[in-house]
C-alpha cells in the first residue's frame, strides 16, 4: 500500500499541471490606491467565477498613446483584450487593429447577461460603430456641464439660483466674478473657455457647427459657425485680459483637494461628470450646483436654425473594451466573457461596493461614474449615490443631457482632427484670424482624407523590394568583410592574430548593428517613399512625402517653423551656452583647496536625468509661484518696473525657457574646456607676460587661439544636439499641448514623432528623418570645411 502510494504522489507531483486560462488586459492601471479597489475586487470575482487568471498592464493603450499597441498587433502578440478610448476607435478600425463584435452581440443577445444596443445612450454606442459594424463595447460614458459657486455668486451680487443660459451672460458674469490684486494680477476668475472639459469642440456644436461632412470624405473645420464659435472664445479670453494672463493664473492650479474650484480660485467651470467624485471626496459642503452649459442665445430662444432643438447641447466621451486582432479561440471567448461581465449590474454592483469601503475607511464617500448602458447606470445611481440633495441632483443634470449630446467624428483622422482644432484655438486665442487659423486646420485635415481615399491607386510595395533591400544589406556586410579581410591580410602575423582578436570581441556589436541598426536605416530610405501605417502594407508613393514636407504653404509650414526653432535655439542658446561653461572653467582652473568638490557640484547637473531635469523647470518656469520669477520680480519688478515672463506660457518666452534651462547643464561643457585650458602650456603664458601683455590680451592672442579645437567641437555637438532636442521639448510641452504655444517649442523630432507614433504617417516620418539627416550632415560638413580658416591645433 505504501509502495503505490509513493507512487500515486511521485505521478501527481511530476505530472504538469493543468494550464489555467489567462486573460492578457491593457489599459486599467495596476497601481494599488483607493480608486483602484473596485476595479481589484471585479477582477477578483470575475477569476474566481471563471477559474482564470487576469494579467492586467497599464501600457497606455488605454490613455491613448497607441504606438505598444500598434506594435503588438503588428508582432502578432497582441493582448486579450483592451480599454480603448472611444474617439480613436474609427482610426483603429480602418487599419483593422480590433475585430468587429456584432457576430458574438447578436449571438448572445438573449442571454441574461447580454450586450444589447437599446440599453445604451445611443451617443455612447455609436461612436464604437465603424462603416456600420462596432467595433468596441462602450465602458463608462461622460459629458459636460457648467459648475457653478454659489457662495462666490453670492459675494458678486449674482442670482445663485440663476445660473448664465446664454454665452453673452457666461461673458458677463465671467467678467463680474474676476477679482485681481493691486499689481494687476488675476486672484479670482469668473471662467475660463478651456479650463474644466470644453474645447472647441462643445462651443462649435452648440452654434451648430460641424467638423466632417456626413459622408465622413470632407473637414468643414472652417464652417461659419465654428468660426463664431472661435471667435467667441477668444473674445472671453480678451475680456479676462488676455489668453497670457489666464494661463499665467491658470498655471498656479492643482488637482485633489486643491482643485481651483474647490478652494475658490475659479467661480464656474465647463466640466465633465467625473468632478461630481472630487468635490464629494474633498468638499463636499461646498454650495455648488450643476446646470446646462450655456449655449448661443438664438439656441435657447429656439430661433432660426435652432427652431425644434434642444436649448442646450453637450458631449460626450469614454472609454470601451475592444479585443485586438489575431487574438483567436478560448482567449477570445474569455475576453468576451469579461466585457458582458463588466457591462453587467452585477459586475458594477461588486465594484462600487468594494469602492464605496475603501473610501469609507478614509471617511470620504464615492461618486458612481456613468455608465454606458442606461439601465445599469441608473441602477447604480440609486443604489450608491450619496443622500445629499445637491449631489443626486447634479448627477440627474449630466445623465439629462446624455439625451442630446454630440461625440467626436468616427474617422480614422480622428486624432489629426483633434490636434488640428487644438491647434487652431491656440493660434486664434493668440492672436491669429480665427477663420485663418482654422482653414489652416482644415487643409491638414483633408489633405489626409484624400491621400485615405485615393490610397487604393497606390500599388502595394512588391516583394521584389524587400529582396532588393535584404541583398543591399547583404552586399553591404560583404562589402565591409572583404575590406576588413584585406586590411587584415596586410598585416604582419602578430598583426593579424590582434585584428582577429580585436574582430571577434567586437563581433557582438557588429552583429547587434548589422540586425538593429542597419536594417532599419536601410527600411526607413524605402519607407520614405511609402505610405505605410504599420498594420497595412507599405505602398509606393514616389516623392510624394518629400513634396509634402518640403511644401510651404502645406506641411511644409510647420517643418520650416519647426527649424526656424532650432534656428533660435541654436543662435542663441549655444553661444550662451559655451560663454557660461568657460566661465565657470575659468572659476574653477584656479589651484585652491576643495577645488575636486566644486568642479564636482557644477558638473552634477548635467548627469541629472532629462525627465527630472525638466520636471524640475516647469516648476521653476511656473509664472505664478515660480522660484525664476519670485527673484525676478524682487529685483527687476522692483527696480525698472519689467513685469515677470510668463515663459512656457507665451509663444515669445517659450524658446528662452529652454535656452535658460539648458544652462543648468552647463558643467558639461565645462569638463571640456577645462581640459583646453590645462592644455595650453605655461610657458606661453609667460612669454606673453615678459612682452607685456594684459590678462585680456593674453586672453585674446594665446588661450583662445588655443580652444579652438574645443569651441569648434562644443559648436558642432551643440548644432547637432539642437536639430535632435526632443525629450524637454516633448515633457515640457506634451499632451495636448505638444508644441505649444503656437508651435513655438515643436522641433523637427517632435515633428517626427508626432508624424510616426500619433498619425502613424511611418512614411512620412521616415522622409522628415531624412530631411533631418541631411540637414545636418551639410551643417556638420559647412563647420569642418570653415574650421581649417579659424581652428588651430598644438602643431
Amino acid at each position: 500500500m505504501k509502495a503505490y502510494v509513493v507512487i500515486g504522489l511521485a505521478v501527481g507531483l511530476l505530472a504538469p499541471a493543468r494550464a489555467v486560462p489567462t486573460l492578457t488586459m491593457w489599459g486599467p492601471g495596476v497601481e494599488k490606491s483607493l480608486d483602484a479597489a473596485g476595479f481589484d475586487a471585479e477582477v477578483a470575482a470575475f477569476e474566481k467565477a471563471h477559474g482564470c487568471r487576469v494579467v492586467r498592464l497599464s501600457a497606455g493603450a488605454g490613455h491613448m498613446d497607441s504606438q505598444k499597441l500598434s506594435t503588438s498587433i503588428a508582432g502578432g502578440v497582441p493582448p486579450s483584450l483592451v480599454r480603448q478610448g472611444r474617439f480613436n476607435i474609427g482610426d483603429f478600425a480602418s487599419r483593422d487593429a480590433f475585430q468587429p463584435l456584432d457576430g458574438l452581440i447578436a449571438r448572445d443577445r438573449n442571454a441574461p447577461n447580454g450586450v444589447r444596443k437599446e440599453e445604451y445612450y445611443s451617443a455612447a454606442w455609436n461612436e464604437a460603430v465603424y462603416r456600420g459594424r462596432v467595433y468596441a463595447i462602450p465602458d463608462n460614458v461622460d459629458d459636460r456641464a457648467l459648475y457653478y459657486n454659489r457662495a462666490l455668486f453670492k459675494a458678486a451680487g449674482l442670482d445663485p439660483d440663476r445660473p448664465p443660459r446664454t454665452w453673452d451672460e457666461l461673458k458677463a458674469m465671467a467678467v463680474k466674478l474676476t477679482r485681481r490684486d493691486e499689481g494687476g494680477r488675476i486672484t479670482q476668475i469668473g471662467f475660463i473657455p478651456n479650463y474644466g472639459n470644453s474645447w472647441l469642440y462643445l462651443y462649435s456644436w452648440q452654434n451648430g457647427g460641424e467638423f466632417l461632412s456626413p459622408d465622413g470624405r470632407t473637414c468643414t473645420l472652417d464652417n461659419p459657425y465654428t468660426v463664431e464659435a472661435l471667435a467667441y472664445m477668444k473674445g472671453v479670453y480678451s475680456s479676462l485680459g488676455g489668453v497670457q494672463q489666464v494661463d499665467a493664473f491658470a498655471s498656479s492650479f492643482s488637482g485633489d483637494a486643491l482643485d481651483p474650484f474647490l478652494t475658490g480660485k475659479v467661480a464656474m467651470k465647463v466640466d465633465g461628470n467625473w468632478s461630481l467624485s472630487t468635490i464629494l471626496r474633498y468638499n463636499p459642503t461646498m454650495d455648488f450646483a450643476v446646470a446646462p452649459a450655456p449655449s448661443p442665445a438664438a439656441r435657447v430662444r429656439g430661433e432660426g436654425r435652432f427652431r425644434g432643438q434642444p436649448p442646450y447641447v453637450t458631449w460626450a466621451g469614454g472609454f470601451s473594451w475592444v479585443i485586438p486582432r489575431g487574438v483567436k479561440g478560448a482567449e477570445r471567448e474569455l475576453a468576451w466573457e469579461w466585457i458582458k461581465w463588466d457591462e453587467s449590474l452585477e459586475g458594477q454592483r461588486i465594484r462600487y461596493a468594494a469602492q464605496a469601503r475603501a473610501w469609507a475607511l478614509v471617511g470620504r464617500k464615492e461618486m458612481p461614474e456613468l455608465r454606458a448602458n442606461r439601465v445599469v447606470t441608473a441602477a447604480l445611481m440609486k443604489e450608491f449615490a450619496p443622500r445629499r440633495a445637491r449631489f443626486r441632483r447634479a448627477a440627474a443634470v449630466f445623465q439629462g443631457l446624455m439625451n442630446h449630446c454630440y461625440y467626436r467624428p468616427v474617422t480614422f483622422v480622428g486624432q489629426r482632427l483633434w490636434d488640428e482644432h487644438v491647434r487652431a484655438m491656440e493660434f486664434a486665442v493668440r492672436g491669429q484670424d480665427p477663420k485663418a487659423a482654422l482653414s489652416a486646420g482644415r487643409r491638414a485635415v483633408q489633405k489626409e482624407l484624400d491621400k485615405a481615399y485615393s490610397r487604393q491607386r497606390f500599388r502595394e510595395l512588391p516583394r521584389s523590394a524587400y529582396i532588393a533591400l535584404g541583398a543591399l544589406a547583404v552586399a553591404l556586410l560583404l562589402g565591409a568583410a572583404g575590406w576588413a579581410i584585406v586590411a587584415t591580410r596586410r598585416l604582419g602575423r602578430n598583426g593579424r592574430s590582434e585584428a582577429l582578436a580585436a574582430y571577434l570581441f567586437a563581433a557582438p556589436w557588429i552583429i547587434g548593428f548589422a540586425v538593429f541598426t542597419l536594417g532599419p536605416i536601410l527600411a526607413s530610405v524605402l519607407l520614405s517613399f511609402c505610405d505605410y501605417d504599420v498594420l497595412h502594407a507599405p505602398r509606393w508613393l514616389g516623392l510624394q512625402n518629400y513634396r509634402e514636407l518640403l511644401n510651404i504653404r502645406d506641411d511644409g509650414a510647420t517643418v520650416l517653423k519647426s527649424f526656424q526653432n532650432v534656428l533660435f535655439m541654436s543662435g542663441f542658446g549655444i553661444p550662451l551656452s559655451m560663454l557660461a561653461s568657460l566661465s565657470i572653467a575659468l572659476l574653477l582652473n584656479a589651484k585652491v583647496k576643495g577645488m575636486r568638490w566644486y568642479r564636482t557640484a557644477y558638473y552634477l547637473p548635467s548627469i541629472t536625468p532629462v525627465v527630472a531635469n525638466a520636471i524640475l523647470w516647469i516648476w521653476l518656469l511656473n509664472p505664478t509661484y515660480g522660484l525664476i520669477n519670485h527673484a525676478w520680480a524682487a529685483t527687476l519688478t522692483r527696480w525698472f518696473g519689467a513685469a515677470p515672463p510668463m515663459w512656457l506660457s507665451d509663444e515669445h518666452w517659450a524658446k528662452p525657457a529652454f535656452i535658460l534651462m539648458g544652462l543648468w547643464g552647463a558643467g558639461g561643457g565645462m569638463i571640456l574646456w577645462l581640459a583646453g585650458l590645462q592644455g595650453v602650456p605655461q610657458h606661453l603664458y609667460e612669454a606673453a607676460e615678459l612682452d607685456g601683455a594684459g590678462p585680456w590680451a593674453r586672453f585674446r592672442h594665446v588661450m583662445l587661439p588655443l580652444l579652438t579645437p574645443t569651441i569648434f567641437f562644443l559648436a558642432v555637438m551643440g548644432v547637432i544636439g539642437s536639430l535632435q532636442m526632443f525629450e524637454v521639448a516633448y515633457i515640457m510641452r506634451g499632451g495636448e499641448a505638444l508644441g505649444s504655444p503656437a508651435d513655438s517649442t515643436m522641433m523637427p523630432v517632435v515633428l517626427l514623432f508626432q508624424n510616426a507614433f500619433q498619425y502613424f504617417k511611418m512614411g512620412y516620418a521616415s522622409a522628415l528623418a531624412w530631411v533631418l539627416f541631411v540637414f545636418i550632415l551639410a551643417i556638420t560638413l559647412l563647420q569642418l570645411r570653415l574650421s581649417r580658416r579659424w581652428v588651430h591645433y598644438g602643431d
